[in-house]
């Protein structure tokens, strides 16, 4: 099966080739680029429009470049971004932690040109938790020394994620994670998460190293695409890019529009829940299937009421409140090996840090009561044996008729 049947997000004619970019351009490339963050990313009206990804390339066997390989590409990411985490996820879900690496970078954004005053973006920042000294904020606030994070392993020895980008002659300027990178030509492959994680899951492209109980489980299979982008597409505009719509408004009418969005996209998931366990139903065999649209859902959904409620202004309800997105929200915790990429430390560092503008002295709001099972360290209280998930499951989905 050709990939381009495995990803068709967005058409090849209209994505941005980088290795056509580089390749071609890579003797006196001197493109002027403005570095700029998300926070930059507002309209004439004051609403959040986020940039396209701008890395595009597929691996696949058939790529004239970037061919599956093991130890040949690397996966950057935070912890704190839930863009990058539906990656690793899928990383580990898929089992290919031996055959792709990965580097987690500071969760406070630095100064990525320290040396030029003129040149004030801010961004990610690597560090090496066993050796480094705590960092502060770029306005010098606070002392952040997180565990977890780690040097540029590879040959470009950056210091900033900025620095991967420069190196693949980068023309956004946006300085983004997660990167996933070509350890033998030194380039960036792909910035778009969306497209990671189908890479991830295809058998096509990294099928002869996939491992684990999920290792030949389809997050993406062929018969459920339509119903699986059309979810995606929903649950992108109004909750996964909505919370940020709403951080991120710069006018009252852009945060009312963003808001009410929100709340009708969580009111929606709900009601699915309410009815079956997963966002995506199997018509053909009557029951519902964990696919990556539960992935990218649930990794803002864990943000939600630590982050998002407070910081982004999204104080409606907190997602603790919906009892059937709660249940879910444990059960996705539980799958195998997610728990261990929800990293509260990260997640808080960053958001209350990164962004002076926003949150000036840096002040990190406490642990809201009632959300520790959303953590790794607490992971006890929410465990249950198999025979008591697989009993719990039956009684509810039996009982809604949903097998």
């Amino acid at each position: 099966m050709r990939f381009s049947k495995i990803l068709h997000v967005i058409p090849r004619s209209k994505v941005h080739n980088t290795f056509s970019l580089t390749r071609q351009n890579m003797s006196g490339f001197q493109a002027k680029v403005k570095a700029h963050d998300a926070l930059d990313e507002a309209s004439a009206t004051g609403h959040f429009v986020r940039t396209a990804a701008g890395f595009r390339e597929i691996i696949s066997p058939s790529h004239a470049v970037f061919q599956p390989a093991a130890n040949r590409y690397h996966l950057y990411v935070s912890y704190a971004c839930p863009w990058a985490n539906r990656c690793l996820a899928m990383l580990y879900l898929k089992g290919l932690e031996d055959v792709i690496g990965v580097t987690v970078v500071h969760p406070t954004w630095q100064k990525t040109k320290p040396a030029n005053p003129d040149d004030k973006h801010c961004g990610w920042a690597f560090f090496d938790s066993a050796n480094d000294q705590p960092l502060t904020t770029s306005t010098g606030h606070g002392s952040f020394a997180p565990s977890g994070c780690s040097p540029d392993p590879n040959a470009v020895h950056a210091k900033f994620i900025r620095d991967l980008y420069e190196a693949s002659k980068d023309v956004l300027g946006k300085y983004s994670v997660p990167v996933l990178w070509d350890k033998e030509t030194n380039q960036i492959v792909n910035n778009e998460s969306s497209e990671i994680v189908r890479m991830f899951n295809s058998l096509d492209v990294f099928g002869g190293f996939v491992k684990g109980p999920f290792a030949h489980h389809d997050f993406y299979p062929v018969a459920l695409r339509p119903a699986i982008d059309e979810v995606n597409q929903w649950v992108y505009e109004s909750i996964n890019d909505g919370v940020y719509k709403c951080g991120f408004a710069r006018s009252q009418l852009a945060y009312d529009q963003a808001i009410t969005d929100l709340y009708a996209g969580l009111d929606r998931v709900e009601a699915i829940l309410a009815k079956q366990r997963y966002l995506v139903a199997d018509g053909a065999e009557g029951r519902s299937v964990f696919t990556e649209a539960d992935i990218r859902l649930f990794m803002t959904l864990v943000r939600f009421d630590e982050v998002y409620v407070v910081y982004f202004k999204c104080n409606v309800r907190p997602v603790a409140s919906y009892p059937h997105i709660r249940q879910y929200m444990r059960d996705i915790y539980q799958t195998h090996r997610v728990a261990e990429i929800v990293n509260m430390e990260h997640i808080k560092t960053h958001y209350y840090t990164a962004h002076p503008l926003l949150n000036a002295w840096c002040a990190t709001m406490y642990e809201s009561e009632g959300n520790g099972w959303m953590m790794a360290r607490l992971s006890e209280q929410i465990k249950s044996t198999n025979e008591e998930r697989m009993a719990a499951d039956a009684t509810r989905f039996f009982t809604l008729n949903v097998v």
